[in-house]
């Protein structure tokens, strides 16, 4: 039986129309956990209630908010950190208290990114490798090296500056809803790093998009996300590069140019200060193109 993590910690889970991968997940679990359901109509509700587990609460929201489902977690937790999980995946046993532990022992510290060990291979998602080799560099101090990106599902928060960060937002919703969070933490005073030690297991779904389809909406999350807060020659940078990476970053370009209104009503610029840390990840690739090249943002 996997050990009890801190009390300190709620997992907050979103999830859509995938049964069959929670009920894999769910259970492994443990302490308080928040799933948090974006409008399915497998049952998801009601099974995950029959299964009486304690800490479980499940939250109907009746329609699909995306990425911005985990905001409603967050606010219903009331512990000082908050980890993400997604239908598919599990934190380690131990990883909780090791986060929540780092996490007091850091005041600055906003999001600690962990280790996540794809597949029953447990493979090191590429992205780890990316977040172990950050150009910001390791300060003493700190518990990794910092970072300015991260995969949700393999990453604990400090409530306090995820809500002042404003959580997850409206305009991108899924996929790619890290870099803007990422950069407003950072915008906000708060540091982001790369803890290893703490492990999340990530068992893909087999019911994803098209890959397509997702290369086509992480494009366009990634050229709104320039929108609200890069420079301008970024996001000009940025479209020409979805210009010339095939059909799926047209589609996502295009898609983006319908959405631009509302991240131009979004937009504010980060101060020159982290565009210095995101532009020097962007020397060594790790903010390019997230399409077809692991990005930790």
């Amino acid at each position: 039986m996997p050990e009890t993590p801190s009390d300190a910690v709620t997992t907050v889970v979103i999830t859509r129309n995938r049964l069959a991968d929670l009920l894999v997940s769910v259970p492994r679990h443990r302490g308080r956990v928040v799933v948090v359901d974006n409008g399915s109509d497998d049952g998801t509700v009601e099974r995950l209630r029959r299964l009486g587990l304690p800490g479980l609460t499940v939250v109907p929201l009746g329609r699909n908010l995306g990425a911005p489902a985990r905001n409603v977690g967050v606010a219903l937790a009331r512990t000082p950190y908050v980890a993400f999980a997604d239908d598919d995946s599990w934190w380690a046993p131990g990883a909780l208290d090791r986060a929540a532990a780092v996490l007091a022992a850091s005041p600055r510290l906003g999001l600690l990114a962990g280790t996540v060990l794809v597949g029953p291979q447990e493979r090191l998602d590429p992205v780890c490798s990316m977040m172990a080799a950050s150009p910001l560099g390791w300060d003493v101090g700190r518990p990794g090296p910092e970072i300015l990106g991260f995969m949700a599902c393999g990453a604990v928060v400090r409530r306090e500056a995820f809500l002042q960060a404003g959580g997850f937002d409206d305009v991108v919703k899924f996929p790619g809803e890290e870099e803007r969070l990422a950069l407003d933490l950072a915008a906000h005073g708060w540091v982001s790093c790369y803890v290893p030690e703490v492990v999340a297991h990530h068992h893909p779904s087999s019911t994803r998009d098209h890959d397509d389809t997702r290369a086509a909406l992480i494009t366009r999350n990634w050229l709104l996300t320039a929108v609200m807060r890069r420079p301008w020659p970024v996001v000009a940078a940025r479209a020409r590069q979805a210009m010339r990476s095939g059909r799926s970053g047209r589609v996502g370009l295009a898609h983006a140019v319908r959405r631009a209104p509302v991240a131009l009503r979004r937009r504010r610029p980060v101060a020159a200060s982290v565009e210095a840390r995101a532009r020097l990840l962007e020397v060594v690739g790790q903010l390019d193109h997230p399409v077809g090249s692991p990005s930790p943002g």
